[in-house]
């Protein structure tokens, strides 16, 4: 009991809580349009940035996240100039600079001989959440809230139907844009809680969760919200009791919450 006692009251612990809850509350929303737009790839590309992101940030003496979130900028920035101006597909754009970028970090951290955890790059270091890292995860998630609330009805109109929106006055290059350079510092801000490997699992899961659930896309959000916080409770908790890695254990998480939205959505069917 006294051990119980003195992890509730350890300052690192609601540092991991309020970070884990932070992420899931903005990967809701953006996780809905990247299962609607298909765009698990484009996560996973961004996830993969982070290696070099880390790197730089180490070199130039700048606050990791601060620095993963610059090179996944310039990533999106890349692949919007990419996308526009060269013959390929999307899928394949992805691809090489997926793999380029990751390969690039590798080649990075190993000549310039860098010390780096990769353990905790990979699957998230979550319980060495810091003050600075909390306060620089809530000032990049305060502005992706802002700028989906902003941008919510371009968003929409956009997923739905590109061209439509375009005749309807959208910006369509500038709202495509914004959703990549929001994932982008989603992904920044995430990385510390789940890990490079593990981000884009964090931002599909709960979404395809709730797309089951849910009537309207308001509500979809909303639910995707919902559940990536439940998971990030009880993969916290489950890490915590069984002394479980606390990225893979909150996505575990949110894997089970979706068995079991699929199991309770086939018994309201039958």
């Amino acid at each position: 009991m006294n051990d119980v006692s003195q992890i509730l009251n350890s300052t690192f612990l609601w540092y991991a809580l309020g970070a884990g809850l932070l992420v899931a509350l903005v990967s809701g929303p953006l996780g809905c349009f990247a299962v609607w737009r298909r765009m698990a790839y484009f996560g996973d590309t961004l996830a993969h940035s982070a290696l070099l992101g880390v790197t730089l940030g180490f070199v130039l003496h700048i606050q990791p996240t601060l620095a993963v979130g610059a090179s996944s900028c310039l990533l999106a920035l890349l692949l919007v100039y990419f996308h526009r101006h060269q013959n390929l597909s999307v899928d394949t754009l992805l691809g090489i600079l997926s793999h380029s970028m990751l390969a690039l970090g590798i080649v990075t951290v190993s000549l310039l001989e860098i010390n780096v955890d990769l353990l905790s790059l990979l699957l998230g270091d979550l319980l060495a959440v810091s003050s600075n890292d909390l306060m620089l995860m809530a000032a990049a998630a305060a502005g992706i809230a802002v700028l989906l609330f902003l941008l919510w009805p371009k968003l929409l109109a956009f997923t739905l139907h590109e061209e439509l929106a375009a005749v309807e006055g959208v910006k369509i290059e500038g709202v495509r844009l914004a959703l990549m350079l929001m994932l982008a510092l989603l992904i920044a801000i995430a990385m510390k809680v789940v890990g490079v490997l593990l981000i884009t699992a964090l931002l599909i899961i709960p979404a395809a969760t709730a797309r089951r659930l849910s009537r309207t896309p308001e509500q979809m959000a909303g639910f995707a919200s919902l559940i990536g916080c439940i998971a990030v409770l009880l993969g916290l908790s489950a890490s915590i009791i069984w002394d479980s890695p606390a990225g893979p254990s909150i996505v575990l998480a949110a894997g089970l919450l979706f068995l079991l939205g699929q199991f309770l959505y086939r018994e309201q069917v039958n």
